[in-house]
């Protein structure tokens, strides 16, 4: 028998009710039930349906991911679940469930951060993480630039953004584009056919002056604002609208910024690593032109598959996993939830 821990992951922030099961740093199982359709009709994320949808998909999930991972409730070490940041509602319905399988079954709880989760997952694809890393974290609620000395421990907040987050502006535009809901992998598909260079589109927070008081800082509000204003005006005035084109063009803006300032963290910390992750992580265009300026930096890129990049239960577990290796105390069986989390603190409870 292997003296790694079994931990049993629990993931509910937003709209996937995710349950993995990882052995040390070999993935067995990664259930995922998503109420992304319930939500499309909204043209967003609804955070009561998504606390429904997570009560309902809860026990066959969790059935799902043992069964897929052959182990039995009693066989598992430790169970982690995201304790924030995210929907309250959505993550009440985990950690409840979380405390209910501890308390049953005798065995500790950690209650970690959703953020931190992202960077630990990249264990299960390749390996322990490099000491330090930088960490670039993109999805529908976060864009966030972090330097991790120790994933269990030592998290430090470089940058954030200030207003609307990567995935959440492709949502936006999306929708403005008449597209169906999530907008971020319609606008990659679409923009396979554009021209990125077709529109300039403004990159936020880029400007030497900004550069000065937000250095690894993200803002995307402007950006979608600019794409709104350049369609209306095309529309008023009659004129044709090329939409590979604005997408291609509103992609580009996106992933400059966040490409440039992510090489750029790891240049002015003197690190080597950089870590990708969050849901935008699965967009091609991101991943193509940070390798390609990696590689000119002289930087190791590392990126999960797409399938680990999403919300997911294999991420939780995976910190989960870290925390017990590491002898970090576990949460109090009555942990509480946090809809803001920072991310410096990795654990909670």
């Amino acid at each position: 028998m292997s003296n790694e821990p079994l931990v049993l992951g629990i993931e509910t922030s937003c709209d996937e009710t995710g349950v993995g099961i990882v052995r040390g740093t070999t993935l067995l199982a990664d259930a995922v039930a998503s109420s992304v359709d319930e939500h499309a009709r909204f043209g967003g994320v609804v955070p009561e349906v998504a606390s429904r949808a997570h009560l309902e998909a809860m026990p066959a999930t969790i059935e799902m991911a043992l069964a897929e991972a052959g182990v039995s409730i009693g066989d598992i070490d430790a169970i982690a679940v995201t304790a924030g940041p995210g929907l309250v509602g959505a993550l009440l319905v985990g950690t409840a469930t979380a405390q209910a399988l501890a308390l049953a079954t005798s065995k500790p709880l950690y209650g970690v951060n959703h953020l931190a989760a992202h960077v630990a997952v990249d264990r299960l694809e390749h390996g322990p993480l490099p000491r330090p890393a930088i960490a670039l974290l993109v999805s529908g609620g976060h864009s966030s630039l972090l330097r991790v000395d120790d994933v269990t421990a030592d998290v430090t907040a470089l940058g954030a953004t200030i207003d609307d987050a990567a995935g959440e502006a492709f949502d936006k535009v999306g929708r403005l584009l008449g597209l169906p809901f999530p907008g971020g992998p319609h606008i990659d598909g679409l923009a396979v056919t554009g021209d990125p260079r077709a529109i300039d589109f403004p990159r936020g927070l880029s400007g030497q002056r900004d550069l000065e008081r937000h250095r690894f800082d993200f803002s995307f509000s402007g950006l979608k604002t600019a794409v709104a204003r350049w369609v209306e005006l095309r529309q008023r005035d009659g004129e044709p609208i090329h939409l590979p084109d604005v997408a291609a063009a509103f992609q580009e803006a996106v992933v400059d910024v966040l490409t440039r300032k992510a090489v750029d963290a790891c240049r002015q910390e003197g690190v080597e690593h950089l870590l990708l992750g969050g849901g935008v992580a699965a967009n091609s265009r991101l991943r193509e032109l940070l390798g390609q300026r990696c590689t000119a930096a002289g930087l190791i890129l590392r990126v999960p598959r797409p399938g680990l990049c999403t919300d997911n239960g294999a991420m939780v577990a995976a910190l989960g996993a870290a925390l017990v290796e590491s002898g970090r105390p576990a949460s109090a069986l009555g942990l509480p939830v946090d809809s803001a989390l920072g991310v410096e603190q990795v654990s909670v409870g």
